[in-house]
């Protein structure tokens, strides 16, 4: 992975000066920034938001994988402006070059496939860095940590590190935690619900397993994710799997397409085994947009309503 560890010179030149290079890492291996990088591409709702809470937008040129598949808030809207979409879902090679970046804030499956045309080796033959989004890293290291709220608070470090803003980091995950912590004393002492999580799909569905972020979230809601025994991040199972773990509660994904969690709580009620199981008898879920699940500064809000949802006579 040596190619990994410096982007060509073309890129350096588009950087501002650092008092001293720079090395964070990157799914196990070591990136080096020589300057801050001064033309940004990023992909996805939650990284961009993670960019967006450190006032990154002046050296964002362009984002991909928004609207292809997601609702965005107004929020997200507002902090976004100008900032053009170079592609609604996977960019390809040719949108990246054509924007000329220095570096690409991305994932395994977010935006990169192993293997594909978009990857570190590839782009860092045209001189841009890859900044890889931790969660991701267990699609090609398998001895990867089991999930937990560090994902979010790492990358949001080495992302601060990254741009010269780590002290800046640091004060925002220092609020999160202290957040984080008031939920844990409202949450009661009490067994905690068997929670499913439900992404997607109808002959099987689609949902976090360990190495997702969403779990340690649950955890921190006060719940227990029903596949946290899964040996990935996302992935899918079977309906015999989750109903025979009986979940007492849903966290359903709010997709743009179709309608959205409503639908998926309406093929719950009709689906032969899931309907029989607590969760559903008892219509016990919330409902989360993609960059609520996924690691981001949406995270802490979403654990928020996930435990008020779960234990509403508690908040």
């Amino acid at each position: 992975m040596k190619a990994l560890l410096m982007a060509a010179p073309l890129a350096l030149l588009a950087t501002s000066a650092l008092a001293e290079p720079v090395t964070v890492d990157n799914c196990g291996t070591e990136l080096t920034f020589a300057g801050v990088p001064e033309r940004v591409v990023v992909h996805d709702i939650n990284m961009s938001e993670m960019a967006f809470a450190l006032g990154l937008q002046e050296k964002i040129v362009g984002l991909t994988g928004i609207t292809g598949w997601y609702k965005t808030s107004p929020e997200f809207d507002e902090q976004r402006g100008d900032i053009p979409e170079l592609a609604p879902k996977y960019p390809t090679m040719e949108n990246l070059i054509a924007a000329s970046p220095d570096l690409f804030v991305a994932g395994w499956y977010y935006g990169m496939r192993p293997g594909g045309e978009v990857t570190p080796d590839t782009l860092e033959a045209q001189g841009i860095q890859t900044l890889v989004l931790t969660e991701s890293c267990v699609h090609l290291h398998e001895d990867r940590p089991v999930a937990s709220m560090d994902l979010l608070f790492d990358d949001m470090v080495r992302l601060g590190t990254v741009f010269d803003k780590k002290e800046e980091a640091e004060v925002l995950v220092a609020g999160w935690k202290s957040d984080l912590l008031e939920i844990d004393t409202a949450i009661p002492d009490e067994n905690r619900l068997r929670v499913f999580l439900y992404d997607s799909g109808t002959d099987k569905p689609f949902t976090a397993g360990r190495y997702a972020i969403t779990t340690a979230m649950i955890e921190a809601a006060g719940g227990k994710n029903v596949m946290s025994d899964m040996e990935t991040s996302w992935g899918t199972t079977s309906w015999e799997a989750v109903a025979a773990a009986n979940p007492q509660f849903l966290v359903l994904l709010d997709y743009q397409d179709g309608s959205g969690a409503e639908g998926l709580m309406k093929f719950l009620k009709e689906h032969p085994i899931m309907s029989l199981t607590d969760a559903v008898q008892n219509e016990r879920y919330v409902p989360l947009r993609y960059e609520e699940l996924t690691p981001g500064p949406s995270n802490i809000a979403a654990i928020s309503k996930i435990a008020e949802a779960m234990y509403p006579g508690s908040f």
